[in-house]
């Protein structure tokens, strides 16, 4: 059976973050499924029942993906409720929403942790979700395990084989 990676792109990424989609895939030597998110809509029960759909149709055997906002949603989708869990788990660059972080209560984690692991990635020079981000979703998520990257900016460039290495 084909390995198939699904990838949740960030707020308004789904050009932006395609070349990061398919250089995961490729270094996973994967089907990448990259499903178009609603940049009309930012409410988080509008992205969550896009995360929700997409995960209805993985497998066990999936690598799940999730960049940045996109990353955000998955995470607490996969909090909310047990549910078939994908072989693999990567947030890419992940903001935080609580009160320490980006301070916005609709999207901040509510429940606790996902009971499947989870890998934390993040580059030192991102310039869009600052480094801090990974602690503290770190210490939201002690059980997952942390990479921090010194240099990939937020589309973690040249990176993907390491992400690979590190997070599959």
């Amino acid at each position: 059976m084909t390995r198939r990676l699904l990838f949740l792109h960030g707020a308004g990424g789904f050009v932006d973050d395609a070349t990061l989609a398919d250089e995961l895939g490729a270094a996973l030597n994967a089907v990448v499924r990259y499903p178009w998110m609603p940049a009309d809509d930012m409410s988080y029960e509008s992205w969550a029942k896009s995360v929700r759909i997409a995960l209805s149709r993985t497998r066990a055997d999936d690598v799940v993906v999730g960049h940045s906002f996109g990353a955000s949603i998955l995470l607490r989708v996969l909090a909310e409720t047990a549910r078939p869990t994908p072989a693999s788990v990567m947030l890419l660059a992940m903001p935080n929403w609580g009160p320490d972080g980006w301070d916005l209560a609709e999207y901040a984690l509510t429940s606790p942790q996902p009971s499947i692991a989870v890998s934390l990635h993040h580059c030192r020079d991102d310039m869009v979700v600052g480094a801090d981000h990974l602690a503290l979703n770190a210490a939201l998520l002690p059980s997952g395990r942390v990479h921090e990257y010194p240099s990939g900016g937020h589309q973690f460039d040249g990176l993907a084989e390491q992400i690979v290495a590190a997070g599959s």
